[in-house]
């Protein structure tokens, strides 16, 4: 647990730090640009939950760290700024899971799930903090919480364990996009792998993103047959200040079956929690079995790196 120290760091604002208000002018949220806060989960250790300050809104009650999106940030940059702000997080020590979007309209929040992948311990760096504390998981209830993050926590907790996997049938998302790359079968994998791994670090959407996420980054298998297995492996987006570490990306070159080795790979770490990205009617049948859930080509296709 960590406590303030006696001379806090005031809190740096940027150009989103301003109140908002309803339509019907009854309700104020903090953030012009919305805001986002950080939900970071250590398997060993529970979630990393701020004590607010009296003065702060809801003051004395337990959330996560957040506030104020800038107008230049995305809802990760602006979470992980907060939680750096706030609880000192390091750079580097999360990796994304998934976000959480509460949308009124006129203000939103988002909920980005975090997983710690190197232990740190937080500390109270600014003046916003009674006390930052690991929690476990079932004593999290236990606590006087915000009631927005009280609101989402039974929505939240299914997504904190088992990282989801998506796994790509590489030949097939070829054969949809029809754009000659049968001239080529290993330098149009190799394209499209560079797209996934892009993919990997700003995270999918819509028919990717298990409900009620609305981004997610998940553990991504690409499977490669036949003459692709001579794609070149994807270089590895760099985000440059090391803020956070990009979702696993992994290539399987089958040897002989390519539909066999990505049932093999949903068998190896059980359907639940994985989507399988193919339109081949035997294959989806096969792995659904396993209970994986399917998407077409097209789910992939129209990604779009954020």
């Amino acid at each position: 647990m960590s406590r303030p120290p006696a001379n806090p760091t005031p809190h740096h604002g940027g150009d989103g730090d301003g109140w908002v208000t309803s339509p019907d002018g009854q309700t104020k949220r903090w953030g012009r640009y919305g805001a986002s806060g950080t939900l970071a989960h250590d398997p060993d250790r529970g979630v990393l939950l701020q004590h607010r300050v009296e003065w702060s809104h809801f003051g004395g009650t337990w959330g996560i760290p957040g506030g104020a999106r800038n107008s230049d940030e995305t809802a990760l940059t602006g979470a992980l700024r907060e939680a750096a702000e706030e609880a000192g997080l390091p750079a580097g020590h999360v990796r994304p899971r998934g976000e959480h979007l509460l949308d009124l309209g006129w203000w939103s929040y988002t909920t980005v799930l975090a997983d710690v992948v190197r232990p740190f311990e937080p500390v109270v760096a600014d003046a916003e903090s009674l006390e930052l504390a690991w929690v476990p998981l079932a004593d999290v209830t236990t606590l006087p919480l915000h009631p927005g993050f009280a609101a989402s926590w039974p929505q939240l907790t299914p997504h904190l364990g088992q990282r989801a996997r998506l796994i790509v049938d590489v030949a097939n998302v070829l054969g949809a996009t029809g754009n000659g790359w049968w001239r080529d079968r290993a330098g149009a994998s190799s394209r499209l792998l560079q797209r996934i791994a892009a993919l990997s670090l700003t995270g999918v959407t819509a028919e990717l993103a298990p409900a009620p996420l609305t981004r997610y980054w998940p553990e991504t298998v690409t499977v490669l047959e036949g003459q692709a297995r001579s794609a070149i492996d994807p270089s590895r987006p760099d985000r440059g200040d090391g803020e956070w570490l990009s979702a696993p990306l992994r290539v399987v070159r089958a040897e002989r079956d390519g539909d066999q080795a990505i049932v093999d790979e949903v068998g190896r770490g059980g359907g639940a929690g994985t989507v399988v990205v193919t339109a081949d009617r035997e294959l989806r049948d096969r792995v659904g079995a396993l209970g994986a859930r399917t998407v077409g080509p097209r789910a992939l296709l129209d990604q779009r790196p954020a």
